[in-house]
């Protein structure tokens, strides 16, 4: 499968619980922390609850 590199653009402070654990979930931590995970429905479920503070690329 396809790999995507997610990287923290804002900061969870002030968002609901839910968004915050699903951060820290992903294993970001400070600002501008990057993971590549693997490209599967459960992973891209998680960036789509949390889009608007990450930025998500395909790593080829």
């Amino acid at each position: 499968m396809a790999q995507i590199k997610i990287t923290l653009t804002k900061s969870p402070i002030g968002r609901k619980p839910e968004q915050r654990k699903t951060v820290v979930a992903l294993g970001l931590g400070k600002l501008n922390s990057s993971v590549v995970k693997e490209d599967n429905p459960a992973i891209l479920g998680m960036v789509n609850a949390i889009s608007h503070l990450v930025t998500v690329e395909e790593v080829n």
